[in-house]
């Protein structure tokens, strides 16, 4: 994977925090600025450990499966891409869910809620032998800018539907899988 692979991956996985951060946005009133880097960082950071975290899982059992890596990361990338477009569907009343109190707990949660798919991300890293270290740094530095535009945003897209932001990154992660496996198969 080249610089640009790995920035648009770093965009698709950051769509869940930036979602997050927006909604939280719309219901926080007090200590805003405070409040964004609070969840900008959270969820930078767990983007950037989870990715880690996969790669290192893969690593160690890449010897049993290095015949169909490829398969694997392309299957991954559809995968995950789907799921992000199925849920973009689903209806959900998150702002109405949020606590306005960000406490340690409210933002490990958000941290390792919003980074669940970069562990997945991170083992496919290893197999298309992306350096996991820069890697991990701009998907989490990634997300840290995209968590604080989505809480700012909030002001000004206030009625703006997020479904699009989703859907353009399941398509993001889907053609990332194709790329892969065209690039082993050429």
């Amino acid at each position: 994977m080249n610089f640009w692979d790995i920035l648009f991956l770093g965009l698709a996985l950051s769509v869940d925090a930036f979602v997050v951060a927006f909604s939280y946005g719309l219901v926080i009133k007090k200590k805003k600025g405070i409040s964004a880097l609070k969840i900008a960082f959270s969820t930078g950071m767990g983007q950037f450990i989870m990715p880690v975290l996969g790669w290192y899982g893969a690593r160690s059992i890449y010897h049993q499966i290095e015949q169909i890596d490829h398969w694997i990361a392309f299957f991954v990338f559809l995968m995950l891409g789907l799921k992000v477009i199925s849920d973009s569907f689903k209806n959900c009343d998150c702002c109405e869910k949020r606590s306005n109190v960000l406490n340690f707990k409210i933002l490990f949660m958000i941290g390792v809620a919003t980074s669940i798919d970069a562990f997945v991300s991170g083992s496919m890293l290893y197999f298309v032998k992306a350096p996991v270290w820069q890697s991990a740094g701009i998907i989490g530095f990634i997300t840290f800018i995209n968590s604080c535009l989505g809480f700012n945003f909030c002001r000004a897209f206030k009625k703006a539907p997020t479904k699009y932001l989703e859907i353009i990154s399941g398509l993001i992660l889907i053609f990332l899988g194709i790329k892969v496996l065209y690039e082993h198969l050429s």
